[in-house]
């Protein structure tokens, strides 16, 4: 019998994308968090360097590649206690966070919980091991069947950034419940408050979140965001050992090992953070020059506090306000796609270049006329 995995939603946008692309000046597509800006120079000569890969990778990894996953999160994100057994490369982050249930051994009768506005591949992963979604921001209400819990932060869709007591709450509430909790957190080194312009937002393993234990506590990350690597397929996951050590023996069974040449390239990004400054502020500029063009036609912009989307919403049906965009040419998504919940706002990605932008906002100005 064919697995019954939620609705493909993308599927759903196509006719507002043909009609964004009828727009005599063409499609400025802001519906999709794919980094359009070149891989730095520096990671592609490491690739390259590392093309004679003759043979097998190994799917812990390098011990260099899981010393500098080690070292980025002392330097990062205030997390000093790792060692290399509590780190696990991976082939980006969506085969992991698919894969998780299933692994961890859920099936029926087991919940795991999600949050309120969801990333939809943790609905596919309890999906394919045939658990249940809970969908809930509030621990309280978590129930007693929960296995597994997902927390992201830096929100995808809305931005929203959890602070070191939402995520000791999270764990918190976990632990009582004997559940593994992942956090998703691959939008972390792009948050846009004035306190995170040195730093990278909060991560579930900081000491002041689980006080030195990492017990059935994940970080999961990637480089797509921060690096312009989403064609690579280059992520990690860190916490606790136990838990990485069982993943690790089904992934050697799996064969899911990132390349060699990849694992070299993710040594590069890791101990080099000027090329992720660098990004990080043309998505500053973008932003700020689409959240203003997007006020002036009426628009209120709502959490957006990290990531690569702006939270936006005119007050009336997610779907009309996309129908609206795709007659000047502009394609985003609306906020159904990440639940029911929200049905006013939709999400803009600043994944287009600066050309695409200025069209963008020159077209958003005839609304506010």
């Amino acid at each position: 019998m064919p697995l019954r995995l939620p609705d493909y939603p993308w599927d759903s946008l196509e006719p507002f994308a043909e009609r964004a692309r009828a727009h005599p000046g063409g499609i400025v597509d802001l519906s999709v968090g794919s980094p359009v800006d070149p891989t730095p120079a520096l990671i592609r000569e490491s690739l390259a360097a590392a093309t004679d890969a003759h043979a097998y990778p190994l799917t812990a990894g390098t011990p260099a590649l899981r010393e500098a996953i080690v070292e980025w999160f002392a330097r990062r994100r205030g997390v000093d206690d790792l060692t290399v057994a509590n780190v696990l490369p991976t082939i980006g982050s969506k085969e992991f966070i698919a894969g998780l249930p299933l692994w961890l051994g859920l099936g029926e009768g087991d919940v795991v919980v999600q949050p309120t506005l969801a990333y939809p591949t943790y609905a596919v992963g309890a999906a394919l091991a045939g658990a249940t979604v809970f969908s809930s921001d509030d621990p309280a209400d978590w129930p007693e069947s929960t296995r597994l819990v997902w927390v992201n932060s830096p929100g995808n869709p809305n931005g929203r950034v959890l602070g070191i007591e939402e995520l000791a709450a999270a764990v918190a509430r976990a632990r009582e419940l004997g559940a593994v909790i992942a956090s998703d957190e691959c939008y972390a080194e792009l948050g846009w408050d004035d306190e995170f312009a040195d730093r990278a937002t909060p991560s579930i393993l900081d000491p002041a979140v689980i006080h030195g234990d990492r017990s059935s506590v994940l970080c999961v990350y990637s480089l797509s965001k921060q690096s312009n690597l989403a064609g690579y397929r280059a992520g990690f996951v860190a916490g606790c050992s136990r838990i990485l050590g069982e993943l690790l023996a089904v992934r050697k069974h799996l064969g899911t090992l990132p390349p060699a040449p990849i694992q070299a390239a993710m040594i590069t990004a890791l101990g080099d953070d000027g090329h992720v400054h660098e990004q990080k502020q043309r998505y500053r500029v973008r932003r700020a020059r689409l959240s203003a063009a997007l006020e002036a036609a009426g628009y209120r912009i709502d959490d957006s506090r990290g990531g690569l989307y702006l939270w936006a919403t005119r007050g009336g049906d997610a779907w009309q306000t996309v129908a609206d965009l795709a007659d000047l040419g502009i394609l985003v998504v609306p906020g159904t796609f990440y639940g029911e919940a929200d049905a006013q706002h939709i999400r803009v990605a600043l994944t287009a270049t600066d050309e695409a932008i200025g069209t963008a906002v020159e077209r958003l100005g005839a609304l506010s006329k």
